[in-house]
Parts: C-alpha cells; sequence; structure tokens
C-alpha cells in the first residue's frame, strides 16, 4: 500500500514508490541465453578483481552471455561504498552506467567525492549530480538491490548467480566459461520478478573469498 500523510489537516494517500528494475544494468545481447547476475560493492578487492573477468566472459561469449549488476554495498567495512553506489546509479539514469562502473573498479582507491565528480565528468556528465544531495534520491534502486540480496541471503561480495544458480567456483575465465557451458542456452531460472530463483540455505558460502560475512543493518533500515 502506498504511504499516508496529513496535509491541512486532511490525510492523503501518497504513490506507491516503484521497484527499480532488477536488469537495469546489464550488458550483452537481452536474449542472450545465459544471464550472470553479480551483487557487487565498488570498493571491494574482490569485486574489482571479478570486473575485468566478466566483462571478458561477456565480450567472448557470442552473444550468449548477459551480465547483470546489482548493488550489495558492504557499507560497515568500506566506507565509500554507498556513495560510490549512488554515483553509479546517477549516471546509469543517464546512460553511462557501465563507464562509471568500470572507471571505479579501475580506480578502487579513489573513491571520495572528489573523485566521483571527475569520474562523472570524465563520462559526460555533470559533476555536480553525481554527489551529496541530488544522488540521493536514487538510494531508492540502491536499496531494492540490497534488499533482493538480503532475501537471497547474501553476506559477502561478489556473489554470483548462473542462471539463478549460485556459482561456487573460482572466479576465473575458465571456471566461469565451464559453468556458463554447464547451464546451457535457454535454461534460464530466473524468477518471474527478475531475481535469481534458488533460494539458498543460511550457511552457503558466498562466492567471495575475502569479504566480511556478518549480517548487516542497512543505513535506510534506520529510518
Amino acid at each position: 500500500m502506498g504511504r499516508m500523510a496529513e496535509v491541512g489537516g486532511n490525510t492523503v494517500k501518497k504513490a506507491k514508490r516503484l521497484a527499480a528494475d532488477p536488469f537495469r544494468h546489464s550488458r550483452g545481447f537481452p536474449d542472450a541465453g545465459v544471464v550472470i547476475v553479480e551483487y557487487g560493492d565498488f570498493e571491494c578487492p574482490y569485486c574489482a578483481r571479478a570486473a575485468g573477468i566478466l566483462r571478458e566472459l561477456v565480450n567472448t561469449s557470442d552473444g550468449q552471455v548477459r551480465q547483470v549488476f546489482r548493488h550489495f554495498p558492504v557499507f560497515d567495512v568500506h566506507p565509500y561504498a554507498l556513495t560510490a553506489a549512488l554515483a553509479a546509479e546517477v549516471a546509469g539514469a543517464h546512460g553511462r552506467f557501465w563507464e562509471m562502473h568500470d572507471l571505479m573498479f579501475a580506480n578502487q582507491d579513489k573513491l571520495a567525492d572528489k573523485y566521483l565528480m571527475g569520474f562523472a565528468r570524465a563520462v559526460g556528465l555533470d559533476a555536480d549530480l553525481v554527489v551529496g544531495d541530488p544522488a540521493q534520491p536514487y538510494g531508492d534502486a540502491v536499496e531494492d538491490d540490497y534488499a533482493g540480496a538480503a532475501q537471497l541471503r547474501v553476506e559477502g561480495t561478489p556473489t554470483i548467480f548462473i542462471d539463478g544458480v549460485r556459482y561456487r567456483g573460482r572466479l576465473e575465465l575458465g571456471p566461469l566459461r565451464s559453468a556458463v557451458a554447464r547451464a546451457g542456452s535457454g535454461s534460464s531460472r530466473l524468477s518471474a520478478g527478475g531475481r535469481p530463483a534458488d533460494e539458498p540455505s543460511a550457511d552457503e558460502p558466498s562466492a567471495d573469498d575475502g569479504a566480511d560475512r556478518r549480517r548487516r543493518r542497512a543505513p535506510w533500515s534506520r529510518r
């Protein structure tokens, strides 16, 4: 239901916020036979390592693989993860998500606001849009991704699903190609809501080989 508010002594119903499209950040052909969904954090070193590998996997797949990125900022360990996610969302709203994604992962030690502004200029955006108050409305999209990850018991980054099945192998091109081949064209198990269809158990490990796996309380959950 929509939220309720009082205006001039009268109670009115606010419009329900639309959920973000879970496939809004994807590269590769839309009709690719295999879909890889990554839950990532722009300050996670393992995600930075995975970024180039996943890009090469898509680029050398002959149109058979589509990559989808969703946010899972590990904010209690990485102080710039959330603001970087917001900057990426702003860039995505202007058709520049992957350019911003690649720049931030390539310069992972430079994610303070002044650098995010520089990255925005580099991809052709107004630098003032990606930081501070103008970026705050994009937090809803980050929250949607984070909530979806929590439902799947994602606890570390990167966590990867291949056609809805959690990937447990090494984040290397060879093992990933083998996993894609096993998935096969047209065998996607993504749910109707656009989320990976499997529901992993609470003790199921993620693909991350180093991130903190404690249960986290999101900044927006304190509102």
